[in-house]
């Protein structure tokens, strides 16, 4: 069996009370833009069981009365919506319901997207996703394997996962993972993107398995990579998944670095050779500034028997962790198998424990 990391808790989502149509079309709208699910109630018995847990409760004018005479007991969070000029909400009946405030569109759309936001951010197990960026020291240091093998792992333990390739020139994600031939969005799709991204329509959009996501690049003529998509696409990652890893060129552009500015945590992959020791160096100057937790990851054979602890104190980084040589893993690459995608080998070992590891330690916080 595979290992296992527990599941989050039950989510107590928002709850909205409404039979109306059109409006329940708009909210559903503001709750994705906020990066959170609903639930739904067309009446106030429908809703009476979800009515005290709900962290959050948006009533429909149209149902106003009838959740008056429902004797629902008062409780805080509770907003009445409505349009204006049409079944628009009054601050009398909204005293008499105890609701706290009254939200009329299209003008209190900006103001309801930051309140399911704030729920997103409240739900167990649900606040923003653990961010991994990995690096290589080198070319060909191994760091879209160890992406890989990081995200299948995450994917494997029942963790909502992303995996984003921001590094054009490395030959696409898709292929380490053999999903070359599955339909899905690529990069030049998002790259006019520059506000909030719908957190479940991009995963609708992207290449999936199970709950492994991928962004990646297509085979057309390469494209810039704006900043600006990149911040909006981790932004929305973020809002959406438990786990978003990256994986980063060694020479930063500027979405690069706002990818690496948005990771809790940063691996630089170093073959254990001293040429190899002395590049990585170059990127561990460019890297440090835009990431706090920048640790090295020491890939084995040793020609020259360097050990992976005098490689990490050569970069003056903390070891995350070394990966021994692995015949078969190239192999299986080569016929489009997924890395880690057994759960056996030390690929699959070291990842359970980077993992394992960023459980424990704080996010940074959104991008």
């Amino acid at each position: 069996m595979p290992p296992r990391t527990p599941l989050p808790p039950y989510r107590r989502l928002p709850l909205l009370i409404t039979a109306d149509g059109d409006l329940l079309d708009e909210l559903l709208r503001l709750a994705a833009a906020g990066g959170t699910e609903v639930e739904l109630a067309a009446d106030p018995a429908a809703a009476r069981a979800r009515w005290t847990p709900a962290p959050l409760v948006l009533v429909g004018a149209d149902q106003a009365q009838a959740c008056l005479r429902a004797r629902l007991p008062r409780r805080p969070r509770t907003v009445l919506v409505g349009r204006s000029g049409q079944l628009d909400p009054g601050t009398e009946v909204a005293e008499l319901i105890g609701a706290e405030h009254v939200a009329t569109l299209p003008a209190a759309e900006p103001w309801l997207v930051d309140r399911f936001a704030e729920c997103a951010g409240e739900l167990p197990g649900g606040g923003p996703a653990r961010v991994v960026a990995v690096l290589g020291g080198r070319g060909g240091a191994g760091a879209s394997v160890l992406a890989g093998g990081l995200a299948v792992t995450a994917a494997r333990a029942r963790l909502r996962t992303l995996l984003v390739d921001a590094d054009p020139l490395g030959g696409g994600l898709d292929l380490v993972l053999g999903w070359e031939q599955l339909e899905g969005l690529r990069w030049p799709g998002l790259t006019g993107t520059d506000g909030r991204v719908d957190p479940p329509s991009l995963v609708r959009a992207l290449p999936s398995r199970g709950d492994l996501v991928v962004l990646s690049w297509d085979r057309g003529a390469l494209r810039h990579l704006p900043a600006e998509a990149m911040a909006a696409t981790v932004d929305a990652a973020r809002r959406g998944r438990d786990v978003v890893v990256l994986d980063l060129p060694r020479h930063l552009d500027d979405a690069a670095v706002v990818a690496l500015q948005a990771a809790d945590r940063a691996l630089i992959v170093v073959p254990a050779e001293l040429r190899a020791t002395a590049a990585a160096a170059r990127v561990v100057a460019v890297a440090a500034p835009h990431c706090a937790d920048l640790a090295v990851v020491v890939r084995g054979p040793a020609p020259g028997r360097l050990r992976a602890s005098e490689v990490a104190r050569a970069l003056g980084l903390p070891l995350a962790g070394t990966l021994r040589p692995e015949p078969g893993l190239c192999r299986g690459l080569e016929r489009g198998e997924a890395p880690a995608a057994t759960g056996k080998g030390p690929l699959a070992v070291l990842c359970q424990r980077l993992l394992d590891g960023m459980a424990d330690a704080p996010a940074a916080g959104a991008a």
